[in-house]
């Protein structure tokens, strides 16, 4: 009796104490999962926050690769509208100054041997490209003993141009002069540009090395080449001061010291257009663009 008894006993409190073990433990356990999934959820969270960041900014690039193709479009389209105006502008100003050319031939007469392109006149061109020197270009040439006036823009009546022995010019200069000026006419600066260098070394004494001069400058003018366009309007203005196409030289110029950024010469030469050559269309040009010149700018 006694000893079961003790075994009751000791049973009693093995069962106690196991009871009190299991009660401290299972809520640890449980505390220790209940920490587990709040972190997985914050975890989740955060993915799907950088989810949501991911995507708007995948949304702000595709708005604006959007705006920049049509951004694209549109700068397109203007260079389009402006090389349509541009060539458009520089028909019918040539067009124009061709018909001028032509009333004031017809009212001044015609140069013996002028031929065609005596009729012509000074073209407003459009910037392009030409692979040119001015080797050929600075070749003195020699002073003629006389200069039969090309008509053209600006050209003086025929009697008050009084050339004692005037040059004629045989088919083959004027055939040359003609097919260079057709080619400046056209746009094509390059050739242009090669044809009146080609014709100043084959021809350099020619009634027509004047105006040869003069569009050769034009040539590399339209081609925005203006340091060289400036040579030859100084050897034409310096040579054949007298040259119907010589207050235009000196006129373009003023153009080209401006455009070259040399203002002071550039002011110094076209204030002299009306100096040398007071009453003409050039003068009138020369004094419009001073007046431009001292414009503040905007």
């Amino acid at each position: 009796m006694v000893l079961s008894r003790n075994y009751l006993a000791t049973c009693s409190v093995a069962a106690l104490m196991a009871a009190t073990l299991f009660g401290f433990i299972f809520p640890v356990q449980a505390q220790d999962t209940r920490l587990s999934l709040a972190d997985r959820v914050s975890r989740l969270e955060q993915q799907a926050q950088a989810n949501q960041a991911n995507a708007s900014t995948v949304n702000q690039i595709s708005e604006l690769q959007q705006q920049n193709a049509q951004l694209q479009g549109k700068i397109e389209e203007l260079q389009h509208q402006l090389q349509t105006m541009q060539d458009s502008g520089k028909s019918q100003y040539v067009d124009l100054d061709t018909r001028l050319g032509r009333l004031e031939g017809n009212r001044a007469g015609t140069a013996p041997g002028a031929g065609p392109a005596a009729a012509s006149a000074a073209t407003s061109p459009t910037p392009a490209s030409a692979d040119s020197t001015t080797d050929d270009m600075m070749a003195p040439p020699p002073q003629p003993a006389s200069v039969t006036p090309v008509g053209g823009r600006g050209a003086a009546p025929a009697a008050a141009t009084k050339a004692p022995t005037p040059q004629a010019v045989d088919p083959a200069q004027q055939a040359a002069y003609n097919a260079a000026f057709t080619a400046l006419r056209g746009g094509d600066f390059a050739s242009s540009a090669k044809g009146f260098k080609d014709f100043l070394t084959k021809y350099p004494d020619s009634p027509l090395a004047p105006n040869a001069y003069y569009w050769l400058g034009e040539s590399y003018y339209g081609a925005t080449n203006y340091s060289v366009a400036l040579e030859a309007f100084k050897r034409l203005v310096g040579h054949w001061p007298t040259s119907e196409k010589a207050p235009d030289a000196l006129l373009k110029m003023g153009y080209c010291q401006q455009l070259l950024k040399q203002q002071n010469e550039a002011v110094a030469t076209l204030k002299s257009v009306s100096v040398k050559y007071p009453g003409s269309k050039a003068a009138s040009l020369a004094a419009e663009r001073l007046r431009r010149m001292q414009q503040p700018a905007n």
